[in-house]
């Protein structure tokens, strides 16, 4: 005779979405075919990313920064875009969901092909308060 299987009374989100400062995204850790995607919305674009074009970094004493690359030039650097996703727990439940607030960090990392222009502060950060829903 087995055992049946325990259903677990808490879980985590599988779906976020937040805006702030003109910023708006959707992320989703699991998405179809397995994949992690998230879409980032400003003023200017509407951007899509999925599998190996986001990073996710478990810090402990933050929760997941999740990261994207928003421009790449060659020869001036690079503008990347993370939000910080917190710890967050729900109830079993089919549509469970929690309201949360978090961070955005909008960075800037410089760069000349001209080595003296290359001198100083290196990245350079907006910060974005950004709240929305964690759901499952």
């Amino acid at each position: 005779m087995s055992a049946a299987p325990v259903v677990q009374p808490f879980v985590a989100p599988n779906h976020y979405h937040l805006s702030g400062g003109g910023i708006s995204l959707t992320y989703v850790p699991v998405g179809a075919g397995g994949l992690a995607q998230l879409q980032y919305q400003d003023a200017q674009r509407t951007l899509n990313f999925q599998g190996d074009q986001i990073r996710t970094v478990d810090v402990p004493d933050l929760g997941d920064v999740v990261s994207v690359t928003l421009t790449l030039t060659i020869d001036s650097g690079s503008t990347t875009f993370s939000v910080l996703i917190p710890m967050t727990t729900l109830s079993n439940v089919p549509g469970a969901s929690t309201h949360i607030h978090t961070e955005g960090i909008t960075t800037v990392h410089r760069f000349s092909v001209v080595p003296v222009l290359n001198l100083g502060q290196d990245e350079v950060y907006t910060f974005t308060r950004l709240h929305g829903t964690a759901s499952r």
